[in-house]
């Protein structure tokens, strides 16, 4: 018997800014939407998939569990996900990682690899 990480669950107050968010600073495709909920998932598969919920509540105080993506580009993905609505949060150069939050206000990392 075997257990997997199927995908990352974010919560939300506005469903399609995130899904429009999620999806360019990933690259996945939609899988499916249904107004409540809206599933990421890598184009090859081969990724944990995200999946965006509707909530009625913003976020308060911080995050108790939150996304890292690697890239090896930090600096031109930071830029990058900020012109998409993304905010700097606290960088963390000497250490190869920055927090950021996106537009909703939920906190992840963008770490160097």
């Amino acid at each position: 018997m075997s257990i997997s990480i199927g995908n990352v669950c974010i919560d939300t107050t506005g469903l399609a800014g995130a899904s429009v968010f999620w999806q360019a600073v990933t690259g996945y495709e939609i899988a499916s939407s249904d107004g409540a909920t809206t599933y990421l998932q890598d184009p090859a598969k081969s990724a944990v998939g995200l999946s965006l919920q509707r909530v009625p509540e913003p976020r308060v105080g911080k995050n108790r569990t939150h996304v890292n993506l690697s890239t090896d580009d930090l600096a031109c993905q930071v830029d990058r996900i900020s012109e998409l609505g993304a905010t700097v949060v606290r960088r963390f150069d000497e250490d190869g990682w920055v927090v950021l939050a996106d537009p909703a206000g939920n906190q992840f990392c963008v770490i160097a690899a």
